[in-house]
């Protein structure tokens, strides 16, 4: 090959070397276009939530199996379970309920005041939330590992608040990011859409996709938990949450440094795209 046709060949980039290069650009194409948030303004934050809804799952099954029938981030479960124990049902506890619900309001307002504070910075919103999490969830990991199992009786409150308050923050958090279908903690709603906007009920149809992926991931993560607990140890799914958290903060920062990119004159990061109702 002479030496015009070499550097015409590198210049165009179909050279041999360049198939890597365009084979990787074409499979993250195909991956973008196929994630059900592509094109909604939220990017990577999509991705984040919908490893916070995993972490539902986890520390869900951790509560009820081995927490003594108690859920510290299905608060809808919470108080259906207190109705049922305070009309004598065995096998569950109000005292355990009512410290759950208060616990998680209290992470909620936690919440909404780092969401006051920071909510038109979506990165630092997100990045200060679970850091104040995932502090929480390690405490109960650490705790749990402490107390072994079978966790006894007036020990698992001491697991079960922290729990509970990480909750609460991740909620109020996912709240205010308000990216659509990822809730992160609820999934009835989010049911809910796929059978009443599909076109069987005479609907447009939706984001099944989207609604689809975040019941995934929580029955993912309630799955793993309780295979973790009944075979394993409490501890490891707790370790397990408590590492997601602290990537989705370390995923956070790279939100901050790709929006102060994007916008180079600002310090305050990303904004908020205004959600459309869903």
């Amino acid at each position: 090959m002479s030496e015009r046709r070499r550097r015409a060949v590198l210049a165009d980039g179909t050279g041999a070397d360049a198939a890597p290069v365009h084979l990787a650009d074409t499979v993250d194409r195909v991956a973008r276009a196929a994630w059900p948030w592509s094109g909604s303004g939220h990017g990577q934050l999509a991705v984040v939530l919908v490893a916070l809804t995993v972490v539902t799952g986890l520390v869900d099954a951790v509560s009820y199996l081995a927490l003594g029938h108690v859920f510290v981030a299905n608060m809808t479960g919470n108080v259906v379970f207190l109705g049922f124990a305070l009309a004598g049902a065995p096998g569950l506890s109000a005292p355990a309920s009512l410290a759950a619900l208060g616990a998680f309001l209290l992470g909620a307002v936690a919440g909404g005041r780092i969401a006051v504070r920071y909510g038109g910075q979506r990165g630092r919103h997100l990045r200060t939330a679970m850091t104040f999490a995932g502090a929480l969830v390690l405490l109960a990991t650490l705790l749990a590992a402490t107390f072994g199992q079978p966790v006894a009786e007036h020990a698992r409150y001491a697991l079960i608040a922290p729990l509970a308050i990480a909750m609460g923050i991740q909620n109020a958090t996912a709240r205010g990011l308000a990216v659509p279908d990822l809730t992160t903690t609820v999934l009835t709603l989010t049911l809910t859409g796929i059978a009443a906007d599909s076109r069987l009920a005479g609907g447009t149809g939706g984001h099944p996709a989207r609604r689809l992926v975040a019941v995934t991931a929580m029955f993912t993560g309630a799955l793993l938990g309780a295979l973790l607990v009944t075979d394993v140890d409490l501890v490891l799914p707790l370790a397990i949450a408590a590492a997601l958290i602290a990537a989705s903060a370390l995923a956070a920062t790279r939100l901050d440094g790709r929006a102060a990119r994007a916008n180079p004159g600002s310090a305050s990061g990303s904004a908020m795209p205004s959600a459309s109702p869903e």
